[in-house]
């Protein structure tokens, strides 16, 4: 696709639709615009513009489409694939400000919101209503529509699911600037093509999410969390399906390593409540009950007892649970701390092969001499897998991380698994998914991009 050069004209254009204070020109536009959370693609946009309504992203994708210029759609920016950069320049179509909380009907379960709404900000509002948004992505200052985009998942997928299981309706503008409505609030649908759940995962190639309606659950009166340590990692991971074939099913089930808390304490500068094993995992459950959650807690910790385990400290004060649970939401920002670039690894396994890929990928930091780190959710076995720079030079750097990516791609392969389990493909990952996809399939997702995107103007160059 050949796009318009962004000219003086363009921008009055999008200042004539948003207003001057909400169009920001290419060279006022901070570097903060031209990256993502990981920071290994970088490209700045022609102009950034906040928009707040259905109507004024209508608009500005009527324009585009009208003009040929490409559109990248933002929100917080936290992905990690590059997939709210915008590659061809053009338009930053920024949700940002879209941050209403249209409706909570209580009847239906349903909170109807704007995209730029906050994960956390959901969570919380949702709970103070008394009910629960399941899913739980570690980034918190994620928006709901990158949530959306990316089909993200989190620590609770284990029993509740992962973000496309939580979307009952969207409103979304088309590239041509065409607002549909997908889904609803009702619970079952079978009236043609789902195309409320081909938008979910998308990563913002097919349509702009402008208003979605998701599903809640009765908030869980109890909840207890349950931290298991273990001499080794591979008896810690292999003791999960037992752990799930045992009990009711843990809310949560992740896994971490010695190195990783130790980096995590440094960087909040606060003591795990235990950091002597080399392994653990920590287990959550929730239920309407003391008993049904008690009962589930005491069989786990037998069984990962009975696995190897060397204790199972119960986590029932705020005190111990807040500092696992900032620990765990900390990881990802003391890895990066801990080294200067990294990029990483977000595969997915069947939940038998978690400790065969993880001991595989020590294998390949001591092959390719390059350190690696880890954490994950073993409960659905999404493995978290960081490739680290240190210090090496850039040519070096550049060469040990493709060798590293190219080894556990290829050993996700073999185990059955797939690139992704829950950031996206974006622009960082997709040869790794070129490679990993059947051709027929690669065939069928370009066919569905051009039937909704037949000029190619919007998120360029993402995915397929």
């Amino acid at each position: 696709m050949k796009y318009k050069a962004f000219d003086a004209a363009d921008l009055a254009a999008l200042r004539s639709i948003c207003g001057e204070g909400r169009v920001t020109a290419r060279d006022d536009i901070g570097e903060d615009f031209c990256h993502d959370e990981l920071g290994g693609t970088f490209s700045r946009p022609d102009a950034r513009v906040r928009v707040t309504s259905t109507a004024e992203i209508s608009a500005v994708m009527k324009y585009a489409w009208d003009h040929d210029i490409p559109v990248t759609v933002r929100g917080s920016g936290t992905g990690l694939v590059g997939g709210a950069v915008p590659l061809e320049g053009g338009i930053l179509l920024d949700t940002s400000l879209m941050t209403k909380i249209v409706e909570l009907d209580e009847q239906n379960m349903t909170l109807t919101l704007e995209p730029g709404v906050l994960l956390m900000d959901v969570a919380k509002f949702a709970e103070e209503h008394g009910f629960l948004y399941p899913p739980d992505p570690g980034e918190k200052t994620a928006t709901i529509g990158g949530n959306i985009s990316t089909n993200a998942g989190g620590m609770r997928a284990v029993k509740y699911g992962v973000t496309r299981d939580y979307v009952r309706g969207l409103e979304v503008v088309l590239p041509n600037g065409d607002v549909i409505e997908l889904g609803g609030k009702v619970v079952k649908n079978s009236s043609g093509y789902s195309l409320k759940d081909l938008i979910v995962g998308s990563e913002g190639t097919l349509g702009v999410v402008a208003r979605a309606t998701l599903r809640l659950l009765p908030l869980p009166k109890y909840k207890i969390s349950l931290l298991v340590p273990f001499p080794d990692l591979e008896s810690a991971v292999n003791a999960v399906p037992e752990v799930i074939r045992s009990a009711s099913v843990p809310t949560a089930v992740e896994f971490m390593e010695r190195d990783v808390i130790l980096a995590a304490e440094e960087f909040q500068a606060r003591k795990f409540p235990d950091n002597s094993a080399d392994a653990y995992l920590l287990l959550t459950f929730d239920g309407a009950s003391r008993e049904e959650v008690d009962l589930a807690y005491e069989t786990a910790a037998k069984t990962c007892l009975a696995a190897g385990a060397t204790d199972a400290l119960i986590s029932d004060t705020q005190e111990r649970n807040e500092a696992i649970w900032s620990a765990r939401g900390a990881f990802l920002e003391a890895i990066k701390a801990s080294t200067t670039e990294m990029d990483e690894c977000d595969v997915v396994v069947p939940r038998s092969r978690v400790a065969e890929f993880i001991l595989y990928s020590r294998e390949v930091q001591k092959r390719r001499n390059i350190r690696i780190r880890s954490f994950g959710h073993a409960g659905d076995g999404n493995l978290h897998i960081y490739v680290l720079r240190d210090d090496l030079g850039e040519g070096e750097w550049k060469a040990k991380l493709a060798e590293a990516f190219g080894d556990l791609y290829a050993k996700a392969r073999e185990l059955r698994g797939q690139v992704s389990g829950e950031h996206g493909i974006g622009y960082a990952k997709k040869a790794f998914f070129e490679e990993s996809a059947s051709p027929e399939a690669l065939a069928l997702m370009r066919g569905i991009k051009a039937v909704f995107d037949p000029k190619g103007i919007l998120n360029p160059h993402k995915v397929v």
